[in-house]
């Protein structure tokens, strides 16, 4: 019998660190269906539909494998990729002006076809979601990152990532190489909020000269 794909214990580096400061971690290259949008995810209609349209087309998905390749995956966590025009708005939690890639890992197994087929039937079912249809596929290797495990309310998030953006990165020689990514480990429905675990992560590269 074939095991079940699920990358939180595939890639149990990535998905289970327990450091609550800054680490360096090696990410491999990693699948996943992506859908993008801007503004804040606390009160705009579209990330809550975003989010809900994929989800859909994930599950969608994961049952269609299993019926039609015998093949099996546990939906990934709630993934990430923030940023702004201006990082200074980031850090100050403007989020009016924050653009979002949200994402869920998907096995490399999973045919293309599969997920534009479950797109359509997601849309086909539920009129409510137009948004399935920019949910996309998607293929990221963020390679060499920093990474901690953050406990605690989503807006206490600005001290740790101001001591990565002027501390930690400074001090190892090292810069941004990519867009700050956060991992939602806990469903904000039915959590406290003072338990609420995200892993944060910033692809880094040495500093030049």
């Amino acid at each position: 019998m074939t095991t079940k794909y699920d990358v939180k214990r595939r890639f149990k580096q990535c998905y289970a660190p327990k450091n609550t400061d800054w680490e360096i971690v090696d990410i491999p290259e990693l699948r996943f269906l992506a859908i993008d949008g801007h503004g804040d995810p606390n009160t705009s209609a579209s990330y809550r539909q975003a989010v809900e349209a994929l989800y859909a087309v994930a599950y969608t998905a994961k049952f269609a494998g299993k019926g039609d390749l015998g093949k099996d995956f546990v939906v990934g966590p709630l993934e990430g990729l923030w940023w702004a025009d201006d990082m200074g708005d980031f850090l100050a939690r403007l989020k009016d002006n924050w653009y979002w890639r949200l994402l869920i890992n998907v096995p490399d197994w999973l045919p293309g076809e599969m997920i534009e087929d479950a797109k359509r039937t997601v849309l086909g079912k539920k009129k409510n979601l137009a948004a399935a249809a920019d949910v996309r596929s998607e293929t990221l290797h963020e390679g060499t990152s920093a990474q901690v495990l953050h406990i605690g309310p989503y807006d206490d998030e600005t001290p740790i990532l101001t001591r990565l953006h002027h501390d930690y990165l400074p001090a190892n020689n090292l810069r941004e190489a990519g867009l700050h990514h956060e991992i939602y480990l806990s469903d904000p429905r039915r959590t406290d909020p003072a338990k609420l675990r995200t892993i944060l992560r910033q692809p880094v590269e040495a500093q030049s000269g």
